[in-house]
């Protein structure tokens, strides 16, 4: 029987094997046994820091253990570790353990250690999480696109937002949709959409988007929870479905009217694409 928390500890056990070669997110997926956009997006919830950032520290937790113990060159010692030149691994490492790569030599500095990760289940309090499950017929969507690095998007998209207010779009697109397309686990495309109609012109800047039709799960939320509930439903949620599994490399937030006197409680929705679990997957 396959789980997802399974398939997550083989990934790690990739990650460590291979810390000092090439690693794909494809490959780390593959280890994993899902895709690179379900992979990213559920490691991520689990973790609470991304698949970059976890090889990122672990490379430089290993690379001040060797510094401070070795008498190999640093600059062998960081390229072992995937940096290509002294300035970025200087810069890396600073930013990291506080102190410079030739400072952790020296007796008694105080260095940071990321231990390898091991995923276990922790049952506490039950929560309820609101659902549910609808079939939507396809649909084209109009919007301005940005295509994100997963390690820092939480920055990039409400940046891309205040930016498309700021210039005026909402008079070309109101941003119903927050549409997220997967490219290859490290960088995706994000639209601010709204439905596409026949007869409408596509300003320059602007692209649409045919989605297919399908089984959604709905989450209602609002803009205050929205994140927390993003991150329930990939790392609560779906990991525990067994009737489903993510059946597209997107999803949606799809935002309703603000409400005025509060914007936080503005309601909203986050749409995730499902397949069917066939009989000898679960």
């Amino acid at each position: 029987m396959y789980t997802l928390i399974a398939g997550i500890q083989d990934a790690i056990a990739y990650i460590e094997e291979n810390i000092t070669k090439e690693i794909t997110i494809k490959d780390i997926a593959e280890a994993a046994g899902v895709s690179e956009f379900y992979f990213q997006r559920t490691f991520t919830a689990l973790c609470g820091f991304t698949v970059g950032e976890y090889i990122r520290n672990r490379r430089l937790t290993l690379a001040a253990l060797e510094i401070s113990g070795k008498t190999d060159r640093i600059i062998d010692i960081a390229v072992k570790y995937g940096y290509t030149s002294p300035e970025g691994f200087t810069k890396a490492f600073s930013r990291f353990h506080g102190v410079t790569p030739s400072a952790a030599r020296e007796k008694e500095v105080k260095l940071r250690n990321f231990t390898p990760l091991k995923i276990n289940i922790l049952l506490e309090g039950g929560t309820a999480m609101d659902y549910k499950i609808a079939e939507k017929p396809a649909f084209t969507i109009m919007g301005r696109k940005k295509r994100c690095n997963t390690d820092n998007s939480y920055l990039q998209i409400p940046r891309f937002w205040n930016e498309h207010w700021k210039n005026g779009g909402s008079q070309v697109v109101m941003g119903m949709y927050g549409l997220c397309i997967d490219l290859d686990g490290n960088y995706f495309d994000y639209y601010i959409a709204d439905n596409y109609r026949p007869e409408q012109d596509i300003p320059e800047g602007y692209e649409i988007r045919t989605l297919p039709g399908g089984t959604w799960a709905i989450f209602p939320c609002t803009l205050e929870t929205l994140q927390d509930t993003n991150t329930k439903m990939w790392g609560e949620w779906l990991p525990c479905c067994r009737e489903y599994k993510l059946g597209g490399n997107y999803n949606i937030e799809y935002y309703f009217p603000l409400c005025k006197a509060n914007p936080q409680k503005s309601p909203c929705e986050l749409w995730l694409p499902l397949e069917k679990v066939k009989e000898d997957y679960v």
